[in-house]
């Protein structure tokens, strides 16, 4: 089968490992276009296009995916089926229509719970214990096509996005491929979705900023969701500070939100309902330390608070 893959982060790759590796032919990988980034703002090619050009395969960075030029060179691919997997823009619909076996895509939760760009980074700020991935046939609405395959995943305490990313990227991997065998041997039909939708929007940076009126479990769940990116932070005398860990120590407690207290060798928190204990943070320009050494190397007291709004 000629596959045209599409797809940028490294939540991607292992999907096009997987169709590289397997009987199918990836006849080349769409991706978005080199980005600068870093203070020398230096161009830095998208994870799909480093593993594609280790593989031979060719690579196509269109700055638009709407032309009649870029629709064209698809056809002369003669697809017989398009892989999406956190591309990062809407497919239109003349593409949608152009391989025989239609557009799969990989989307990381179970539809159609988190349709959007950020299922991962959402469900585990929702206190969600469960997720998954779903291969869905694309149609034009976000994320409502009908589901071909579904694997379910548990979300213990100690993930964060990163950690739950990483896994279930292999999880899609291995249902992409068994979707595939699936449609070939007519085994895997599409099933329309059903049940509320809820949905997941792109992350932005302010959405990492703690209210420290939230609960303990919130805020938890907040800094295991923004990790790595954009990450929970909170401003404290001036210096913005990234949250990197925390551990809910108590549920009930209430106090004045964002209150600083030292208790023997840990910093903890006080939430609009409960109290946080703070085991990792990382100072702006600085590297990732234990809560305790940063009270220590700011010389906080007690009393003092992290600004709340």
């Amino acid at each position: 089968m000629r596959i045209i893959f599409f797809g940028t982060p490294d939540f991607a790759v292992p999907t096009l490992r997987a169709l590289q590796e397997s009987s199918e032919k990836v006849v080349t990988a769409v991706t978005q276009p080199d980005r600068a980034k870093g203070r020398g703002h230096k161009l830095s090619q998208p994870p799909v296009k480093e593993y594609a050009l280790s593989k031979g395969i060719p690579v196509l960075q269109p700055s638009t995916i709407r032309s009649s030029e870029f629709f064209n060179t698809l056809c002369a691919l003669r697809p017989d089926m398009i892989v999406v997997v956190a591309y990062g823009r809407v497919i239109p619909p003349q593409i949608l229509s152009l391989p025989l076996q239609g557009c799969i895509n990989v989307h990381a939760s179970l539809l159609p719970k988190y349709r959007g760009a950020a299922p991962i980074q959402w469900a585990i700020v929702q206190g969600e214990t469960e997720t998954g991935v779903t291969t869905m046939l694309m149609d034009e609405g976000l994320d409502t096509g009908d589901i071909l395959l579904v694997e379910k995943t548990e979300i213990p305490v100690e993930d964060n996005a990163l950690t739950l990313g990483t896994r279930l990227s292999e999880k899609g991997a291995r249902l992409l491929i068994e979707t595939i065998r699936g449609i070939e041997s007519g085994t895997v039909k599409p099933t329309p979705q059903s049940g509320e939708p809820t949905y997941a929007p792109i992350i932005k940076k302010d959405d990492g900023r703690i209210d420290w009126s939230l609960s303990a479990p919130e805020i938890f769940n907040l800094v295991r969701g923004m990790c790595p990116w954009p990450g929970a932070f909170s401003d404290l005398r001036g210096e913005r500070i990234t949250i990197i860990k925390t551990m809910v120590i108590d549920h009930a407690a209430e106090g004045v939100p964002g209150r600083i207290t030292i208790a023997g060798n840990e910093m903890h928190v006080t939430t609009g309902r409960g109290v946080l204990s703070i085991l990792e943070v990382k100072p702006e320009g600085k590297k990732i330390m234990t809560g305790a050494a940063f009270a220590h190397g700011r010389h906080l007291k007690e009393g003092m608070a992290f600004e709340h709004q």
